[in-house]
């Protein structure tokens, strides 16, 4: 099975480098899009920046809307961004982390990369069990993030599978594999649709 795994289009948001994790803004106006291969079906997260592009992307299908797709909670740093947080003791400390400790109100990354790695396991098992070929994921950088690094191939650490917006991979996973527990998927290449 394939699984095509897009990061939404920019918003202003991200334009401005803030944490955008639970704001439900929507995307910029987009001039165009190419490239887009077809799917059977689209799986995006509910936000409304995910929504409108999988929208545009794939204007003939109804995206199913996963839940433990949504963008890691930012808590306190939500809608800020770095220039705003700088002297900030707790956004120096998460910093100093590496980015391992929750953040101030919000998710940690261990507790948000097991949500978003249980709802891509549970969404592939649905996949095969409908005997899709081909899917398309419309998610947030975070999220594939998250997903790649805890089952992508060849194997690197979150922040390697950062990607722009409107870009993303194209995944394999071979079932016959899955379904003995090693649940992992083979990134093929790096995608941009526009």
């Amino acid at each position: 099975m394939e699984i095509l795994m897009f990061r939404h289009f920019a918003t202003a948001g991200n334009l401005e480098k803030r944490y955008i994790g639970t704001t439900d803004e929507p995307i910029l106006p987009v001039s165009s899009v190419s490239g887009v291969p077809e799917v059977e079906i689209v799986l995006t997260s509910p936000l409304l920046r995910c929504r409108e592009t999988a929208g545009l992307l794939y204007p003939r299908l109804d995206p199913v809307l996963i839940e433990g797709f949504r963008e890691c909670d930012f808590g306190a740093f939500e809608g800020k961004n770095y220039r705003e947080l700088i002297g900030d003791q707790d956004y120096q400390a998460w910093i100093d982390s590496g980015g391992i400790l929750p953040f101030p109100g919000g998710e940690s990354m261990a507790s948000f990369t097991a949500r978003t790695k249980e709802a891509f396991q549970r969404a592939v098992e649905d996949l095969m069990a409908g005997e899709i070929r081909r899917a398309a994921m419309i998610a947030h950088g975070g999220t594939l993030m998250a997903i790649l690094s805890s089952c992508g191939i060849p194997k690197q650490e979150y922040y390697e599978w950062n990607c722009g917006n409107g870009c993303g991979y194209r995944v394999r996973i071979e079932e016959d594999l899955w379904k003995t527990g090693k649940k992992e998927c083979k990134v093929e290449e790096q995608l941009c649709v526009f």
